[in-house]
């Protein structure tokens, strides 16, 4: 597959950096280099597109881009890669500060004094190693249980590595697999002899994949990413290695760059949540309002409509993974839902699609729709059209959201799919599995409000049940993924890593609570996260509310009162006698400025130190009655 296959091209990209140059305003500038980082790119024009954006950032631009360090730990050289990831890190609506330590001190780093990376302070720390790092010297004729006890012990120096950088620096670790460098000894036998070069490496990043779900740590598998890309030649170029000790090659730089920003975007939450579709020629072959229900390619029995049928089955495993589907087709709605509920070769069926549009409307107004629906934004939508033309509009009118570019046959779109990293995660939990469907159901519940006489009798009917407990270690990867995805309803939108709320959760003082809702519709899953702590800078007795959040998929159900009322009494138990609100507007919480207002909080003055811009409220946890709603909260 070409690098970056799922990018239009640009036809004068050169041109186009050329003149965003001139730009007057560092602002403009910014905005046009992470326009352009939409486009495909070689190694030359990132570097461009980076220098550009750098320029513009250093004048104090920051475009309502996610800030976010990393550190690059690195056994080979990588200051050659650092301008493609920032530039994929603009693709991914992130900022990237990067900071690489010295090559090959990466132990040094870790386990003795690097002031440099101290004072940076990395929110993510990548651990870049190669095979020849990493090379297990042993005998040929060296046994399974040999190779197996030299494998465990490099794990559990990576072990001691990962824990280290955990500790000191509360940065959520990444390592990168090994791609095997050494020409193979035994053919296609090599695989058979456990000591081995390729056998040896095959073994360990199977022991690193391991260990890095028990450790919580995030895989950058360029060991899987370039063999599935067909790219495996550009990795350990033995001439790029003895020259510069490079494993990846300048050539490979922005393939590897997106695949490292997709995971800094997973990071920082800004990875996409909804996949919107076309229908006709994109779920199946044909048009459907022309050549009836019998008459479009779909299923077994010829290579298009398998094809076709492929598309809608990765569709389906992506929705089941938690990816929100949805519909947006220039079609009548009735012979479009038609051919979900009476086809029998459909792999995608009418329930799981969280959001259908179907109608003769222009494509961005109904994308517009869909988002308003779903209550997310723009800029978590992947649109997947096969008409050129659409892909434009959309691009043109709706920048925020993703359109891949896609090849003429429907076989491939799965793989350009997939290799977009649209949906790249740093976690997996059940709830993940559960959100599509609880966005379906968002749907039923919006049907049976509209059926409602009056909101009162609609929310009594609902049967509401909120599980309100502290977090625990259950809990951790969801409750951190939150904090970091949620931007709408979050009051003070700081960011954490799993080490900083393991601190939070394990604090006796401190107030960190997880709270899940169901109804008679189903289960929601996990939809808010409060952290509240005491604070130096407060009055004895106050308690700050460090972190409210919450999934907009609840919004005006009375969840807000309910929690308040479980947050008081947490707080009263440890000895808290008010809660102190604190509000940090940013570029997409607007909606939640008047929130502690509404719940009886009465504003004070900022405490010393508290960052310009920032509002603050108090709550009289003795003084005020219990809130009013309709939910009944059990403690778990």
């Amino acid at each position: 597959m070409e690098q970056l296959a799922w990018l239009p091209t640009h036809p004068e990209l050169g041109a186009a950096i050329t003149a965003a140059r001139k730009l007057p305003e560092a602002p403009a500038r910014l905005a046009e280099a992470v326009r352009l980082a939409g486009f495909r790119r070689d190694f030359t024009a990132t570097g461009r597109i980076d220098k550009l954006a750098q320029a513009a950032r250093q004048e104090g631009a920051a475009g309502g881009l996610t800030p976010l360090r990393l550190a690059i730990l690195a056994s080979h050289t990588v200051d050659h890669l650092v301008p493609a990831v920032r530039v994929g890190g603009l693709g991914r609506r992130v900022a990237l500060d990067v900071h690489v330590a010295p090559y090959g001190q990466y132990r040094q780093a870790l386990l003795g004094e690097d002031p440099m990376l101290a004072e940076f302070a990395p929110q993510l720390i990548l651990l870049a190693l190669d095979a020849m790092d990493s090379r297990i010297e042993l005998p040929l004729d060296a046994g399974d249980a040999d190779v197996a006890g030299a494998v465990a012990a490099r794990i559990e120096e990576l072990r001691a590595l990962w824990r280290r950088a955990k500790a000191r620096y509360g940065a959520q670790v990444v390592q990168q697999t090994l791609v095997a460098a050494e020409p193979q000894l035994f053919g296609s036998f090599e695989a058979l002899v456990p000591a081995s070069p390729y056998a040896v490496t095959e073994r360990l990043n199977t022991a690193i994949r391991a260990a890095a779900r028990e450790e919580g740590v995030l895989l950058l598998d360029i060991a899987w990413q370039a063999a599935r890309a067909g790219l495996a030649a550009g990795f350990a170029d033995p001439v790029r290695w003895h020259q510069a000790k490079q494993v990846v090659s300048p050539v490979l730089a922005p393939f590897y760059g997106e695949a490292l920003a997709a995971i800094c975007g997973a990071v920082a939450g800004t990875a996409r949540k909804c996949l919107v579709l076309d229908l006709d020629n994109t779920l199946w072959g044909g048009v459907i309002g022309d050549d009836g229900l019998d008459g479009i390619k779909l299923g077994q029995g010829n290579a298009t409509g398998e094809a076709f049928l492929a598309m809608q089955r990765y569709a389906a495993a992506l929705g089941r993974r938690g990816i929100i589907l949805a519909v947006c087709s220039k079609n009548t709605e009735a012979v479009a839902e038609d051919a979900f509920a009476n086809h029998p070769e459909m792999a995608l069926k009418r329930g799981d699609i969280a959001c259908f549009v179907a109608n003769w409307n222009d494509k961005a107004g109904n994308l517009r729709h869909i988002a308003k629906t779903l209550n997310i934004g723009l800029d978590s939508l992947v649109f997947v059209d096969d008409n050129p033309a659409e892909r434009e509009i959309i691009r043109r009118e709706l920048p925020e959201v993703a359109v891949p570019e896609l090849p003429e046959d429907v076989a491939n779109y799965p793989e350009i799919i997939a290799a977009a990293a649209y949906f790249e995660t740093a976690t997996f939990t059940a709830d993940d599995a559960a959100r599509g469907r609880s966005y379906a159901l968002n749907a039923e519940r919006a049907a049976a409000l509209e059926q409602a006489t009056d909101l009162a009798g609609y929310l009594r009917s609902l049967a509401m049940t909120m599980v309100a407990k502290p977090v625990d270690s259950g809990d951790l990867p969801r409750a951190t993924q939150l904090i970091n995805k949620t931007n709408q309803f979050n009051l003070t939108t700081r960011r954490y890593t799993e080490a900083d709320t393991q601190r939070f959760a394990s604090d006796p003082d401190s107030v960190m609570l997880s709270l899940r809702l169901r109804d008679r519709f189903g289960d929601n899953g996990l939809i808010s996260v409060i952290i509240a702590r005491p604070d130096p800078a407060l009055a004895p007795g106050e308690m700050l509310i460090d972190t409210w959040l919450m999934s907009c998929r609840v919004l005006g159900r009375q969840v807000e009162e309910a929690t308040l009322g479980v947050l008081a009494e947490q707080a009263a138990r440890r000895g808290a006698t008010a809660l102190v609100g604190e509000y940090r507007p940013s570029a997409k919480n607007g909606m939640v400025a008047g929130h502690y207002e509404k719940l009886g909080f009465q504003r004070m003055n900022p405490p010393e130190g508290a960052e310009t811009g920032a509002t603050f409220w108090r709550y009289d946890i003795s003084a005020v009655q219990a809130p009013d709603h309709f939910i009944e909260v059990e403690a778990a």
